[in-house]
């Protein structure tokens, strides 16, 4: 599905990635951890497409993706929640969900408006609302689903609960849950250690844009000391 070998990114003459390797297979849930500032976001950014790394390789299935426009890795089926949820503020709920949808990997049961309003009911509720106007839970509902409209092959969420109250976070994390139970492969970023190690596959964690450690939950939780120190929580 994902594999990203030994990238290097840099922002300017500012070096923020420097060797960064993670993977995520069909239908896992994967994590990638670390404090704010160690370069999750510009993992997720080179992925993406949103820039272009120094080195290293990008694999989406067998096609190498690293450099490629972020329309070329949306249309090979990746879906983006950003970081800040980044709805279009001046379009209605409804008008966010239907701008970017599209069905391209042909999926026999695709995202549709009514599944979404399924998934999340107060997006119903709200469907003629401008955007810029909801809640900050009721917009990351929103970007998960306009993200889930595009019918992706790899759901990526970054900080996907963070500033969110508990009952709204509590929704996120079944949302995440039923997509995982749908077989729907998620690399997400969150700071919610004690939920991540039920519902993931596998960790990652980055430090000062390296990737420093990996495993699973039971190894997240055998090396719990030193996952403590690189995560800070």
């Amino acid at each position: 599905m994902l594999d990203v070998s030994n990238l290097q990114a840099a922002y300017g003459a500012s070096q923020v990635l420097y060797d960064v390797s993670l993977r995520v297979g069909e239908g896992e849930v994967v994590t990638l951890l670390g404090r704010n500032g160690m370069g999750k976001t510009t993992t997720v950014r080179s992925v993406m497409g949103l820039m272009t790394p120094l080195s290293g390789e990008i694999m989406l299935g067998a096609r190498p993706v690293a450099g490629a426009t972020p329309e070329a890795v949306a249309r090979l089926g990746v879906g983006l929640v950003p970081e800040g949820r980044q709805v279009f503020p001046t379009l209605s709920v409804r008008e966010n969900l239907v701008a970017t949808a599209a069905n391209r990997l042909k999926r026999p049961d695709p995202w549709t408006l009514e599944r979404v309003y399924a998934l999340f009911p107060r997006l119903r509720e709200r469907a003629a609302q401008v955007a810029g106007t909801l809640s900050g839970g009721e917009q990351q509902m929103l970007a998960v689903g306009r993200a889930l409209m595009t019918n992706p092959r790899l759901l990526i969420l970054d900080e996907a609960t963070e500033g969110l109250a508990p009952v709204i976070r509590a929704e996120i994390w079944a949302c995440i849950r039923a997509l995982k139970a749908e077989g729907q492969s998620i690399l997400l970023i969150d700071k919610n250690l004690a939920v991540l190690k039920r519902l993931a596959t596998r960790h990652y964690i980055i430090e000062k844009g390296r990737t420093v450690w990996q495993g699973s939950s039971a190894e997240l939780e055998r090396d719990a000391a030193e996952v403590q120190r690189y995560v800070g929580l």
